[in-house]
């Protein structure tokens, strides 16, 4: 196995730490504080070290290439962008904080996904439909490396799926502007111009990005193994478990335990060093 060392400073001492506590046959520079340690195998004490030192640290399979992947699919909050987009609509009618606690509640898995959008929704109700568009253009920021992931993985001609139980409104325009294949998200229902305060059709949950997921894999005839997932909340695990390489990223407890990888530290171009 190669062990990836990545961070915003790696130091030599830690890396030689590392490469001792893996029993690792050599250290390899691959990119600027990006390190493969070759022949490492996991032991006590280093995931303890990579975290005191603000490393990501992954144990890939040497022979994982880039090139055998043929499907990317990704969350959309708090993943592929930086924010919680309902939580930045709430804050138009004043009740980002009290949303945004239900929100969180639902990432951790603490209560039932569709109970949690339909209580933030309900929140909505009579909100300018120009708000979505307002907070696409003023709050919404890419997270670090997502552009130079969505490039790298379209140039090796992967396709790129994003699922959601964010909204239309903000997965179509993210769609255009990253030249993405695929999307799935919640419709938010609109009268007179006004959000009505529900959802239009079933809601996006965790079963139906699985689902979205899965047919998706099937009309490109592919495999587990030759797909990627990103996602940081408990109602991504579903469609993570159909991914070969499932990466959680500055996601929640639950998801780092049962994700292939963790990523807290880099940006979303690190997935690309888990790949030779």
């Amino acid at each position: 196995m190669n062990l990836i060392i990545q961070g915003a400073d790696v130091e030599t001492t830690a890396l030689k730490q590392l490469a001792k506590l893996a029993g690792a046959s050599a250290i390899e520079q691959v990119a600027p504080n990006v390190f493969r340690l070759p022949g490492a195998s996991p032991a006590d004490g280093i995931a303890e070290l990579c975290a005191k030192q603000r490393l990501d640290h992954a144990f890939v399979p040497e022979n994982r290439r880039l090139a055998d992947i043929r499907l990317l699919v990704t969350d959309m909050d708090s993943t592929l962008i930086t924010i919680e987009t309902i939580d930045e609509l709430a804050d138009l009618v004043g009740k980002k904080d009290p949303v945004a606690e239900i929100t969180a509640q639902a990432m951790r898995g603490e209560i039932p996904y569709d109970e949690s959008l339909r209580r933030r929704v309900a929140v909505l109700k009579g909100l300018d439909e120009s708000a979505l568009d307002r907070v696409y253009r003023e709050r919404l920021k890419l997270s670090p490396g997502a552009e130079r992931l969505i490039a790298a993985v379209k140039k090796a001609g992967i396709k790129v799926m994003l699922v959601s139980g964010g909204f239309t409104h903000v997965t179509e325009p993210l769609k255009t502007k990253l030249k993405l294949d695929y999307t799935r998200a919640n419709t938010l229902k609109v009268a007179g111009g006004k959000l009505t305060g529900e959802v239009e059709g079933a809601i996006v949950n965790a079963d139906v990005k699985r689902e979205a997921l899965l047919a998706v894999r099937d009309e490109l005839k592919i495999s587990k193994e030759q797909i990627i997932g990103m996602g940081d909340g408990a109602n991504d695990l579903k469609f993570l478990s159909e991914c070969g390489v499932s990466v959680a990223y500055r996601a929640k407890p639950v998801v780092n335990r049962q994700a292939t990888h963790a990523i807290q530290y880099v940006g979303l171009d690190g997935v690309l060093h888990l790949f030779s």
